[in-house]
């Protein structure tokens, strides 16, 4: 059923500032201050809201939305305090939420939007939304709008539904108008809608435009930016985080005996909370996690899906790592409940994170509906110089790019001479770090390097079949975010300053063993780990920089604790007989066996106070995201570097042993 065709405020109800003011915010949930948009101004407002600041890794334990609502924004701190107490948004009768620029940012978590919905807010004001949380709020069912609308609303005006759908397309605006993706799901399954044909097309495509328009459902024709398509999925995961709301949804829209269309394409795994039960701060939730254990076998176990589940306690790997190890082929449309999916782009997939919902709606159906995204290219040319890696480049593209807003819900398509350069694992880092740009994805283009590395991981795989599947962009492709020439000699070591990825800073080109634009940062935890540096050429990167300092007679820095996760068991397999983990044993490094761990605030590596400082060669370093302590970007050479000598360093081959000398 559609929602009325116009829309106003409800008496007695409330619009809450997300101002960067936190008083202002503490007096409205009090109810001792009420704010009208015509006395505030855009800048007032907060910009870039988390979505780990709206619903924290420990709130997930909560798989039912109005459990998640009681601790809406429990990531939102101040001097170490909550901003918001429990039940504080749900209790206090707001309807609309009002933040900045680029609200939803980070985690694709759709919990995010479930803590607001199920606080009772129906419409969310911001002048733009992060894309995975744009799509959690339309499949949702809650509605956004810009700030000049919110004066309209205050002042009593009714608003058309229409101006709430104008400037999307045809698809999301019969999302909105059905009241979000489930009833929409169903009105198309009674015939009750439809999506316009695809033209023939005679343009040149991107590789988005070519996978999304080669998997459209019973429409002929050909896919550009901006066209809404129902198309077939090629596979998809989810993990012990979400996989609970994934089964209960499907329970509540299609019973209890509900079946998947194509369970053997899709998988579960147990790697995100492996090591939870070890970190102090998350032992009172330790029922609630198994409940979200036995609820994804439960699932496993009814569906069929393919089992990546932890044997012993001991996890085969992180979901993104393994699914590009043994599941995803070039060409590939992959969707997964989770933001990193996109590291599947590094094998010419095209693969990005949804929320519950919209999965849940797509293993149910074998499809789901996409608007086919537009795209920026970045050619490379150039190598990179030695002590300069892949995620160097991605904190100088979110330096450079991102905070430009170029990549926003775009896809970052990656090509040109200088990607012969880079290593499969390393092309895997640039496609990752895609959703810290706020892209839609990242994708790679495959070459025979790319096809080799798959068929060196599984049996029977041939590279020639294969080779049929890789997709290339056409020459003269249209890219709305402009084609980004970046010459990889050029970039210099980085470092991502605490609170956001794209607050990355250049090592000193006159002293490139230090960065010294941040001065003499000293360290108390150095991490190696997570999908985007826990894989077996991160691995080689760690181990090179504990070997020099070896040579030279030294170790971890006293006083630091140096933790290196392997991404999969096949990877500590590789680090085993690389003789990897003597090295590490004899300098002091903490290895611990495959998972998230550290990366989100579940396993060791976690800060323990506001005062320590780590140095981590994760993805983001949102506030709280990986502990309450002020949390640092870097390479995996970096990091390992950092570690030895105690403070934030840029590698230097030989650098310890002029340390030792002096």
């Amino acid at each position: 059923m559609k929602p009325t065709d116009t829309i106003a405020l409800a008496p007695g109800k409330r619009v809450l500032f997300m101002t960067k003011n936190p008083e202002l915010i503490r007096k409205q949930l009090t109810g001792e201050l009420d704010l009208q948009m015509k006395n505030l101004h855009v800048d007032d407002l907060l910009d870039d809201i988390n979505t780990d600041a709206m619903t924290p890794a420990w709130t997930c334990f909560d798989w039912r939305p109005a459990d998640i609502a009681r601790n809406a924004y429990a990531g939102l701190m101040v001097d170490g305090e909550r901003l918001f107490d429990e039940g504080a948004l749900a209790d206090a009768g707001f309807e609309v939420i009002v933040s900045g620029k680029r609200k939803g940012v980070g985690s694709s978590r759709e919990t995010a939007v479930q803590a607001e919905k199920w606080s009772g807010i129906r419409i969310a004001i911001a002048a733009s939304f992060a894309p995975i949380h744009a799509r959690n709020n339309i499949n949702q069912g809650v509605l956004m709008g810009d700030h000049a609308i919110l004066a309209r609303l205050q002042a009593g005006e009714r608003i058309p539904l229409s101006e709430f759908t104008e400037g999307w397309d045809p698809l999301t605006r019969q999302i909105i108008e059905y009241g979000g993706l489930f009833n929409f799901t169903k009105a198309y399954a009674r015939g009750e809608v439809s999506l316009p044909a695809l033209g023939p097309g005679t343009r040149p495509q991107t590789m988005a435009e070519k996978i999304l328009g080669s998997r459209a459902v019973d429409r002929g024709g050909t896919a550009y930016a901006g066209d809404p398509v129902c198309v077939r999925v090629d596979g998809g995961y989810s993990h012990e985080f979400t996989t609970a709301q994934v089964h209960a949804f499907l329970g509540d829209e299609f019973g209890e005996g509900y079946t998947l269309a194509n369970p053997a394409k899709f998988a579960v795994f147990e790697d995100h909370l492996i090591y939870a039960d070890g970190v102090p701060k998350m032992a009172p939730f330790s029922p609630k996690i198994q409940i979200l254990r036995d609820l994804q076998r439960l699932f496993q176990k009814k569906t069929g899906v393919q089992d990546f589940s932890a044997t012993n306690g001991v996890s085969p790997g992180i979901c993104h790592t393994i699914a590009r190890e043994k599941i995803i082929e070039p060409g590939d449309f992959i969707q997964a409940t989770d933001s990193h999916t996109c590291m599947g782009g590094s094998l010419g997939a095209l693969a990005y994170g949804v929320g519950a919902t919209e999965y849940a709606a797509l293993v149910h159906a074998g499809f789901t509906f996409v608007v086919v995204p537009a795209s920026i290219r970045f050619e490379l040319t150039g190598a990179l110089r030695r002590g300069v890696t892949a995620k160097d480049v991605m904190l100088y593209i979110l330096a450079n790019h991102a905070k430009q807003q170029l990549t926003l819900d775009r896809v970052m398509e990656f090509g040109g001479p200088g990607l012969a350069s880079l290593s499969p694992d390393e092309r895997a880092t640039l496609a990752n770090m895609a959703t810290e740009c706020s892209a839609k994805a990242g994708i790679v283009e495959a070459d025979e390097a790319t096809l080799a590395w798959i068929a060196a991981r599984r049996p029977g795989v041939r590279i020639d079949e294969l080779r049929k599947k890789v997709v290339a962009p056409d020459p003269g492709a249209v890219y709305e975010g402009g084609v980004h020439t970046i010459d990889l000699s050029t970039i210099r070591p980085m470092v991502a300053t605490p609170g956001d990825p794209a607050k990355g800073i250049p090592s000193d080109p006159t002293n490139g063993a230090y960065v010294s634009e941040i001065g003499d940062v000293r360290i108390d935890i150095a991490y190696g780990g997570s999908c985007t540096a826990g894989k077996e050429d991160d691995i080689d990167m760690y181990a090179r920089v504990m070997q020099d300092a070896a040579a030279s007679g030294q170790k971890v820095a006293e006083g630091v604790d140096f933790y290196i996760q392997f991404g999969s068991r096949a990877v500590e397999d590789y680090a085993r007989k690389k003789g990897y983990l003597q090295v590490f044993q004899a300098t002091g490094v903490k290895v611990i066996s495959p998972g998230c761990g550290a990366c989100i605030g579940c396993g060791p590596g976690v800060s323990g106070n506001p005062r320590q400082v780590s140095v981590s060669a994760i993805n983001r370093n949102y506030q709280g995201r990986s502990g309450p302590g002020q949390l640092y970007l870097a390479s995996p050479l970096n990091v390992a570097a950092s570690a030895v000598a105690g403070k934030i360093v840029a590698y230097e081959e030989g650098m310890f042993s002029t340390t030792q000398k002096q």
